[in-house]
């Protein structure tokens, strides 16, 4: 049967897969459609007798090989015969569809066959890379400790589906055992432990981000895969920040566990230190500018809070004025009774101030949550890129570069040894075993040094995969005004009637006619 597809018109769902499993535009090998279509359900045989009809002996298919073959698939999972002529019958009508379940199940699946096949490339999106794991950090409410008191925290993993109980330092032994087993990939740095006088403000704030540094490395691809952090997450017994370095402190690190290792040569592109440059360059600056709107989205919660404030004493205030008992007499006020009519209706007015603050101290929150820690994550994430870098550089790069010295010393001395003849055969024949050896390192260290590019820039994807934060930041920003200013001009705008009603608009009893402030004008 020919791969042109000249039978039926297209169902929507053809379309679907397509853009699916061909995100890219690009031809379908036999592992990916084989793979993929396992979702049908259809035995390895039957999808390989479709996959030859369909793709017309050229090794690969097109969009109209795919669709061939789903109308094939679809035939197949009714028990037909998958004859030559078997699409004839469907000249004037629509092609079969086949079921192949829910299509965001097929998109996983057809996401992770592309992941699997195509090494140089990170294809998670945000939400993916959520679906990992999502971790809770909270405070235990009691502070445990018969003299210095320390805090716990309860770590949650919807993953795991675990709850467990972990001290500061149980967080620093992570963070050294990570650094250890992956030099290469990007390890947000822990917040600072303070000895004394830790506020709860200080508190608060070290146990949002000992959350962020969690949910970072339980939705690392890589790193959230790892044993260490199962255990993390899930060990129940005492003494966890001794126990865990004792269990994985004789981990190697992943350049000698990772199978891409060997291969790293021929993962790295060519211009990779060019293009590592100008990335790098690149994210420095957008660290610098989240680091700035991070500042600035602070002060915003900041006026937030004293709004709320503010608007909590004005309320105490005019609520002052309402319950003084001061004896006030006709001596003092005249035939002028507005002092009278003000603290009557002062009460209700008060209560709306405190209205408003509650709308400003809960616009504070949203801000703080929204806008400030979405921006602290990606802020988290670009400065353990630059960590990376830098470790990359100091590291690797310098032990590379120390390597070639010492390999260009021996052979110096081995050229000394062999000029100076017989006498000093032993002399050469020990540098020739030293000049060996170091070729070896250097090999091996020629290795780790594409293995460490490799990694940077899977990680500098990732980085890109998380940048989707700025996207959510906006979004909540204007989400978060609007709808607060909404209830905030709400609140005001019923107070123009309450504050009108404080003086009735009735005459007084001189004879003058008695007009609200609101509705005079006042001269001063």
């Amino acid at each position: 049967m020919a791969a042109d597809l000249t039978f039926g018109s297209i169902p929507q769902l053809y379309r679907e897969v397509y853009d699916i499993i061909s995100p890219t535009q690009e031809q379908i090998d036999h592992d990916t459609f084989i793979k993929v279509l396992s979702k049908s359900n259809l035995q390895k045989h039957v999808l390989t007798q479709i996959w030859e009809t369909a793709d017309g002996g050229t090794g690969h298919l097109t969009r109209n090989g795919l669709y061939k073959a789903l109308a094939l698939t679809a035939l197949a999972q009714q028990g037909k015969q998958l004859t030559d002529n078997v699409l004839e019958t469907y000249t004037d009508q629509e092609l079969p569809k086949p079921s192949l379940g829910d299509l965001s199940d097929l998109n996983k699946l057809s996401r992770k066959v592309h992941r699997e096949k195509h090494h140089n490339a990170l294809l998670y999106r945000y939400e993916e890379l959520c679906q990992l794991d999502t971790v809770k950090v909270e405070l235990v409410p009691e502070k445990k400790g018969l003299i210095l008191k320390h805090v716990e925290y309860e770590i949650t993993s919807q993953k795991c589906r675990a709850t467990v109980l972990r001290r500061y330092n149980d967080f620093v032994s992570l963070h050294e055992m990570l650094l250890l087993r992956y030099p290469y990939r990007m390890i947000p740095r822990l917040p600072p432990k303070k000895m004394m006088g830790a506020d709860r403000y200080f508190i608060e704030d070290r146990r949002k981000s000992l959350r962020r540094f969690l949910n970072a490395v339980v939705r690392h691809p890589v790193i959230g895969q790892d044993k260490v952090i199962k255990y993390f997450l899930t060990f129940n017994g005492s003494d966890l920040q001794h126990k865990i370095k004792a269990a994985f402190s004789g981990v190697p690190d992943e350049f000698m566990t990772n199978e891409l290792a060997l291969k790293a040569k021929d993962l790295v592109p060519m211009d990779t230190q060019l293009q590592f440059s100008s990335a790098r360059e690149h994210l420095r600056i957008l660290t610098q500018t989240v680091t700035h709107l991070r500042d600035i989205a602070d002060r915003m919660v900041t006026r937030s809070c004293n709004a709320a404030s503010d608007m909590l004493l004005m309320g105490k205030e005019l609520n002052a004025l309402h319950n003084d008992t001061s004896l006030v007499s006709t001596w003092a006020t005249g035939n002028c009774d507005t002092w009278m009519y003000l603290k009557k209706g002062l009460k209700k007015v008060s209560l709306e101030f405190t209205t408003l603050s509650d709308k400003e101290r809960e616009k504070g929150l949203q801000e703080d949550d929204g806008i400030v820690e979405q921006l602290n994550i990606f802020l988290d994430i670009l400065i353990a890129y630059r960590d990376l870098c830098d470790r990359q550089e100091k590291g690797v790069l310098t032990d590379h570069q120390r390597a070639l010295q010492k390999m260009g010393q021996y052979k110096k001395k081995k050229m000394t040894a062999t000029l100076h003849g017989p006498s000093e055969a032993g002399t050469v024949e020990q540098l020739e075993h030293r000049i060996l050896a170091q070729e070896n390192e250097i090999s091996n260290m020629e290795n780790r040094n594409y293995f460490s590019l490799y990694c940077v820039q899977m990680e500098c994807q990732l980085v890109h995969a998380n940048m989707v934060l700025l996207y959510k930041v906006l979004e909540n920003m204007a989400d978060v005004q609007s709808k607060s200013h909404s209830e905030l001009g709400r609140v005001w705008q019923e107070m123009v009637p309450i504050i009108a009603e404080i003086f009735p608009p009735t005459t007084s009893p001189l004879g003058s006619p008695h007009n609200s402030p609101t509705q005079a004008s006042i001269s001063i």
